[in-house]
């Protein structure tokens, strides 16, 4: 049924529609014969086209004058002359331009000037260029220019999309225009989102655009963009006519390595992380460059900002409000800025209003849970009951806000105690949110107990653990310790070799206090996780410090606050490692060298760039955005996340032991014995804790999309020599690794890119981490996190034993010990509007399974129906996981007071909804 209604919005195929077909299009032809198409290749100068039937130069040529034009004759023999009489054919363009919603002054002047300079022939122009060669010419035909239409008529038309017109009058043998150059002679930029052409034997050719156009004058060169059809190619079956135009567009994307760029520029180019400290502003600013031999890191987009005063090596800082550089596609299209200036609007007045208020009140700790509640219920204003006083100390906008709009300065209640407030205290809800909360991603298997750092004894202690049987005994059913490993019943998570060696400094900086912890779980008879055992580790303070401590399930009041306590520090160390390693680098930071090299080696053309396209949108944008404001010096990460001002030197840690090769789900199962391989099963995978919901659901996303991926690979590339000889597409991964990985780009793991089975691992996997993955770190920060002792990213006490002076406070009042222990009401609320922003989805979202031109964003008709069948597959899915949500078997993710684990369905909302699988890393 879903392939029928694609076919239905499609229309009928090309193909199927004109007597005389474009046989540029035909591309349900191009792999009839495979052993042909093998036999062809001789090297990768020498690979011939498939002869094209001789009716390419007539595509231009209308249906009626075929039919109906005695005069018409072709005279057939040598390919490269093809005669006819003199016919001409009127071909129109049917341009569709995206308005802005919004424009400031200076837009609407430029916007007017435009408009009557489009009167007297400065406007914008279109030039068809032809598949073909003209044989005098020696290029390809190009047809005269035509002005859009009514321009400065349709000025005023505040419509989102505006559709103009411009008409061709080209020779009945010009051929298929393959490509369409545009010049834009205005002064403003305009948004082009799809050319048309009309009139054509074969039917309406697209051209999908999606870019901004620049004025001439802003352009390279000739000041001209091109744009190409949506038919895709292969280099070598690039037709001769597009061949000059298929380079000349790299070559622009790829720039020359040198400059300042310009915000409206579209260059592609990698450098390190050399951009987060600001040395200028003080020593307390600086920060290591990641990138390089001595601190090896991915690479980010190159903006050639001039270095800065104090440290030649680091590039001047560009601070927010102002824009840094990304190349003009990539920058948010104005639905999703404006929602994202939304989200920053209120994290500003939330953070606006405790800064005002700690300077008349003293008390910076959360005085007790209900206090912490009202940031929910009433609000800060009303929270603290000073609303006469403070609003004289607000601008008068937000003063206007607070009047009009209460709940701007309001946070919504996280779904984590909206579902059951004190859910948060819970061992099994703890344990639950290791395999269906924020971060599934860090428990492992146990296979050896007690557990063994790999660290430098000589610099970190012993590299045994100081947990014992005798501290797990009694939690394990009446099994040993042994037994219950070899039933694969033991697992951990454990944090020590990645806090310890940075231990000693971050429990040196003002008002932060973690250890290095490591958590043990048994798998229960029901299937659920039970903590059982938490060691706390310090830095060896001399021969006889004690450095490690081990905290067991309570027994009694006591122990009970001293259990929250501990459960605390270990969420300390997950949020950091969740943020810094699993979530930002592993992401974000691991996927923006494949992105970057794609455009600079991957033209439009391309079926791989096609495939990829919707998966690289706004990456290069909030990575831009990351680095200005969350990963910088003290940034949100560095002020609200226990390592502090060390925040990005533990995520450069993290990257020495990250792998490509195991980034894809089954690997990464398997990689922490959280499965094993079992050829018998659906997923060839088996897992160890069969209701492990980020596992069960991402498993069916992962085949689909793989399934999607083979098939989409094997239209193009049904056999490897295929795969040897394009060289845009060993281009991209070949600078992918060597150059935007460049630090590890000499380890043998990496994929070896070889065979159609080689390309179908590297973009599932690639796809995978960009769509499902991110969403299920990204989608749930606010729903489990806006709750801070829920999930608190920052301690700043230890926890006391008998010896310590602060031990009789604590036993006096453990609870406002506790809230002491948590970040202040500054902290909290800073950090809690920053996650809202994060976790929110734009109304412009495109989830799994769609794009936003379904039907057009490709010419070859099989390939579309096989996106609708992968489609219809992400449907099935989302109806699967909402079943299992409320299936009562399923304990980690139905229940009472459970949150249903929604982080991989696939479709939302706007807002924070704790669900949807964006096709990127949007946010």
């Amino acid at each position: 049924m879903d392939v029928i209604l694609g076919k239905e919005m499609m229309g009928k195929s090309i193909l199927h529609r004109a007597p005389f077909a474009c046989a540029a299009s035909s591309s349900t032809t191009r792999f009839s014969n495979k052993n042909h198409h093998h036999s062809s290749f001789m090297g990768p100068a020498m690979v011939p086209l498939k002869r094209r039937p001789l009716v390419v130069a007539m595509t231009a040529v209308r249906e009626d004058l075929v039919n109906n034009s005695s005069s018409l004759e072709l005279y057939r023999g040598d390919e490269n002359r093809v005669a006819a009489v003199a016919a001409k054919v009127k071909v129109r363009a049917v341009v569709t331009v995206r308005n802005k919603i919004r424009e400031d002054l200076k837009e609407t002047i430029f916007k007017q000037i435009d408009a009557l300079a489009d009167r007297v022939g400065r406007n914008v122009v279109l030039e068809l260029v032809s598949t073909e060669i003209d044989p005098r010419m020696k290029g390809p035909r190009t047809s005269n220019e035509s002005a859009l239409k009514d321009w400065s008529k349709k000025s005023n038309n505040k419509s989102e999309r505006v559709n103009y017109t411009a008409e061709f009058v080209v020779s009945s043998s010009f051929g298929v225009p393959g490509a369409i150059l545009v010049t834009n002679k205005h002064q403003q930029e305009f948004y082009l989102e799809t050319i048309t052409l009309e009139g054509l034997a074969c039917g309406p050719i697209h051209f999908p655009c999606n870019s901004w156009v620049q004025s001439k004058k802003d352009l390279p060169g000739n000041g001209k963009r091109m744009f190409f059809y949506n038919q895709p190619y292969l280099p070598h079956e690039t037709p001769a006519g597009l061949k000059a135009l298929r380079e000349r567009e790299l070559k622009e994307l790829r720039g020359d390595g040198k400059g300042e760029r310009k915000l409206s520029d579209r260059v592609y180019d990698y450098d390190i992380y050399n951009d987060l400290g600001n040395p200028d502003k003080g020593a307390e600013y600086a920060r290591p460059i990641l990138g390089g031999k001595e601190i090896p890191y991915p690479r980010r987009c190159r903006t050639g900002r001039p270095p800065s005063d104090t440290d030649m090596r680091v590039e001047t800082r560009v601070e927010k409000p102002l824009p840094m550089y990304v190349p003009r596609d990539e920058k948010f299209e104005e639905l999703k800025a404006d929602t994202f200036s939304f989200c920053r609007l209120k994290a500003v007045l939330h953070n606006l209003l405790p800064n005002l208020t700690t300077n008349i009140s003293a008390k910076h700790d959360f005085t007790g849970f209900a206090h912490l509640d009202s940031l929910f219920s009433q609000g800060l204003l009303l929270k603290i009951g000073l609303q006469d006083e403070l609003l004289k100390k607000l601008p008068k906008v937000v003063s206007k806000i607070q009047a009009t709009s209460e709940d701007l300065l309001k946070f919504d209640t996280p779904m984590i105690v909206a579902k059951d407030k004190f859910a948060w205290m819970r061992d099994d809800e703890f344990a639950r949110q290791f395999i269906a909360g924020v971060n599934p991603m860090s428990i492992e298997r146990l296979e050896t107990f007690p557990p063994v750092s790999s660290l430098n004894p000589e610099v970190y202690g012993p590299t045994e653990s100081a947990l014992k049987e005798e501290h797990i005994l009694g939690f394990l059913n009446g099994m040993s310790v042994q037994e219950a490993l070899e039933a694969k019943r033991l697992f951990i998570a454990d944090y020590h070799d990645v806090f310890l060696p940075f231990l000693e400094r971050i429990n040196a900086l003002d008002g932060r206090k973690t250890y290095a912890t490591r958590t043990i779980f048994f798998l229960t008879d029901l299937g659920t996780l039970m903590p059982i055992a938490i060691e706390l580790c310090l830095p060896l303070a001399g021969p006889n410090s004690k450095t490690r401590r081990v905290v067991r399930p309570p027994v009694d009041a006591t122990t009970f606050w001293t259990w929250q306590l501990a459960k605390a520090h270990v969420w300390a160390n997950d949020a950091s490692v969740h943020q810094l390693v699993n979530h930002w680098l592993r992401t974000h930071a691991a996927l923006e060298p494949f992105i970057l090299a794609a455009h600079r080696h991957l033209s439009a053309m391309h079926p791989i760039y096609k495939l990829l396209d919707p998966h690289m949108r706004y990456t290069l944008q909030i990575n831009c955005l990351a680095r200005q404001s969350l990963i910088n010096a003290d940034g949100v990460i560095e002020s609200s996340f226990i390592p502090g001002r060390y925040s990005m030197d533990i995520s450069a840690a993290g990257y020495k032991n990250w792998r490509f090769d195991l980034e894809g789900l089954p690997a990464d199962l398997i990689r922490r014995g959280m499965a094993v391989p079992d050829p018998t099963q659906p997923h060839g995978i088996k897992l160890v804790i069969e209701d492990y919901p980020y596992a069960t659901d991402g498993l069916l996303i992962w085949d689909a999309i793989q399934k999607w991926v083979k098939a989409y690979v094997n239209r193009y590339y049904p056999d490897s020599s295929l795969i040897t000889y394009d060289n845009e597409l060993r281009g991209w991964y070949y600078e992918a690794v060597n150059v935007g990985h460049g630090d590890i780009h000499d380890a043998d793991w990496w994929p070896k890119l070889q065979t159609p089975e080689d390309l179908v691992n590297i973009l599932t996997t690639f796809i995978w981490l960009a769509s499902a993955q991110h969403a299920a770190l990204n989608f749930g920060q606010y729903p489990y996190g806006g709750y801070i002792p829920n999930r608190p990213v920052l301690l700043r006490r230890l926890i006391p034993d008998e010896n310590d002076p602060e031990y009789s406070s604590f036993l006096s009042d453990p609870q406002k010990f506790y809230l002491s222990a948590m970040p202040s009401v500054l902290q909290t609320s800073k950090f809690i509007a920053v996650i809202d922003t994060l976790s929110t989805h734009s109304p412009d979202e495109e989830y799994l399974g769609e794009r936003s031109q379904p039907s057009t964003w490709t010419g070859d008709t099989e390939i579309i129906e096989k996106f609708f069948d992968f489609s219809s597959e992400i449907r099935r899915i989302e109806k699967e996981i909402d079943r299992r949500n409320n299936d009562p078997k399923l304990r980690n993710r139905c229940g009472a007071g459970v949150m249903p684990y929604e982080l991989m369905a696939p479709s939302s909302e706007p807002g924070v909804t704790c669900r949807g699988v964006p096709n990127s890393i949007t946010i």
